[in-house]
């Protein structure tokens, strides 16, 4: 019998392929009825907040995990480098299972979500704001920006895999080159 974290595996699993997956597909994913579905979420908005809300619970861990605010502190230029290079890896980990997460309109909408994302988001900036101050990133466009260009580099890169354009394993560094020396202080 699949439990709540089963189908929500399933569901997850499901919406990175097809992200406009109805109800009844994503029950046939998981292996249940829909009544079954049903009985955990009763509705998609539901289904889709609680996937919205474990994508926003991996990106606090990732931060977390990488030490985030502690390097941001830090100002130490070898450190922050690190924490980036560990931090990206990270983010591409949570893409390839949350990847529908970052351009699903639901998780765009639902206010508690947002208000939870430009939190996160705000502790991102101070990392990319003191990898600016440390000259570890480029200084000369807004801490901020650097934000939006991790999240562009993440969107192509879970496009890069479903499209098979490029290859699981040689992600990471494609990612990490573009992004930091892209955004590497000049």
């Amino acid at each position: 019998m699949a439990t709540r974290e089963d189908i929500l595996a399933a569901a997850q699993r499901h919406l990175n392929v097809d992200p406009r997956a109805s109800m009844a597909v994503l029950a046939a994913a998981a292996g249940v009825g829909r009544a079954t579905l049903h009985r955990h979420f009763a509705s998609r908005e539901d289904l889709l907040h609680e996937l919205g809300t474990r994508s926003l619970d991996r990106w606090e861990a990732s931060l977390d995990a990488a030490g985030a605010d502690e390097c941001a502190a830090s100002g130490d230029p070898d450190r922050l480098r690190g924490c980036l290079h560990d931090l990206m890896s990270r983010y591409l980990l949570d893409a390839d299972d949350f990847g529908f997460a970052l351009t699903d309109g639901y998780l765009t909408s639902a206010a508690d979500l947002i208000a939870r994302s430009d939190r996160l988001f705000d502790r991102e900036v101070a990392l990319w704001a003191a990898a600016q101050a440390a000259g570890v990133l480029r200084a000369d466009v807004p801490a901020r920006w650097l934000g939006h260009a991790v999240y562009g580099v993440l969107v192509a890169a879970r496009e890069a895999l479903r499209e098979g354009d490029v290859a699981r394993r040689d992600l990471d560094a494609m990612v990490l080159s573009t992004f930091l020396e892209g955004g590497a202080a000049r």
